[in-house]
């Protein structure tokens, strides 16, 4: 433990690509025919702190979104976790900022409060810390530096005996229907009977505000997904030339999701030299970067069931743009 977080590296807690490491990823991801890089490794420090900036974004609508729902319930949602000392766990936890408006609920009632930010960024979880360590000098916090998974194994061998789980905004979203309920099942399974879950969920709405969403007129969303060859350059000695591939993202009604790819603009080779390994690219040839998945009601109860997971309340903002779903183990 330094600083008050502990640095985990990713294990294989379930089957399946998203356990990977960076590398390795990138090796069979760039040499398929249909060339991907999974979206968790665009979250290093950078990319993190580009996604906040997208959060404050006026097309991104999310983020007013939850704030409105978890504003305007929090103290429903303390009071409907019950009495007692309580673990909050989150996955994914970023800057805090709408978290902070639930611990502020939950340290109004409890007076024995853990918190447990999970994030695979380390620059996020030092400077959360920090701020926590300033705002909420009260607080007991944990931090971890990890992936979900390796999250999960340790919060299934950890002695907490209550816990609050939180996956706030459309993280849930990036996953593919057969990724998200097997992290579910997986998060059930290491959770404890009684143990709560609240999790954010896009809904499904009208194209032309779902695509803005994510085409900003600033660009900040471009150089986010930007940010994962940027990564390759930093960390595996690629020779990527970001001005040689465009950012594209759309609406793909079948699937229900918004794809982000980063599209190259020329044919041209790239070579990653900690792979040894050279890509080959046709002019016009996509990097699919990102998912974004959205829901409809119906949806959101058939998963938390098929998953093992009671609902309890599902919250929406003010224009059902967005919903939290609060659910028991």
């Amino acid at each position: 433990m330094k600083n008050g977080y502990m640095v985990l590296d990713p294990i294989e807690t379930i089957p399946g690509d998203l356990q990977n490491h960076f590398a390795e990823d990138v090796r069979k991801g760039l040499s398929a025919e249909s060339k991907s890089l999974p979206s968790k490794y665009i979250y290093d420090d950078a990319g993190s702190s580009l996604f906040c900036r997208i959060m404050d974004l006026p097309e991104y609508y999310l983020t007013d979104c939850e704030t409105e729902i978890l504003r305007d319930n929090a103290g429903c949602i303390a009071n409907a976790i019950g009495n007692g000392g309580l673990n909050l766990v989150e996955l994914g936890a970023g800057d805090g900022k709408k978290t902070k408006i639930i611990l502020d609920g939950l340290l109004e009632k409890y007076d024995e409060v853990t918190y447990v930010p999970i994030d695979i960024s380390e620059g996020a979880i030092h400077l959360l810390l920090a701020e926590l360590e300033s705002e909420y000098p009260q607080l007991k916090v944990k931090g971890l530096v990890t992936d979900y998974f390796a999250g999960l194994r340790w919060l299934a061998d950890s002695d907490m005996s209550r816990n609050v789980v939180l996956f706030l905004g459309s993280n849930i979203g990036n996953f593919t229907p057969k990724e998200r309920t097997m992290f579910l099942k997986s998060l059930h399974a290491s959770m404890n009977t009684g143990d709560y879950l609240f999790t954010g969920f896009d809904m499904v709405k009208d194209i032309d505000i779902l695509e803005r969403a994510y085409n900003d007129a600033e660009g900040i969303t471009a150089r986010f997904n930007m940010n994962i060859l940027e990564r390759i350059n930093r960390e595996l000695e690629g020779n990527f030339d970001t001005g040689l591939f465009s950012y594209k993202s759309h609406w793909h009604p079948g699937e229900g999701a918004i794809k982000s790819y980063l599209v190259s603009r020329i044919k041209q080779e790239v070579y990653i030299g900690a792979l040894s390994m050279t890509c080959n690219f046709e002019a016009g040839e996509a990097v699919h970067t990102e998912s974004s998945y959205k829901f409809t009601e119906t949806q959101i109860l058939s998963l938390a069931e098929s998953t093992g997971f009671t609902v309890e309340n599902v919250l929406y903002d003010s224009r059902r743009y967005f919903a939290d779903c609060m659910c028991t183990a």
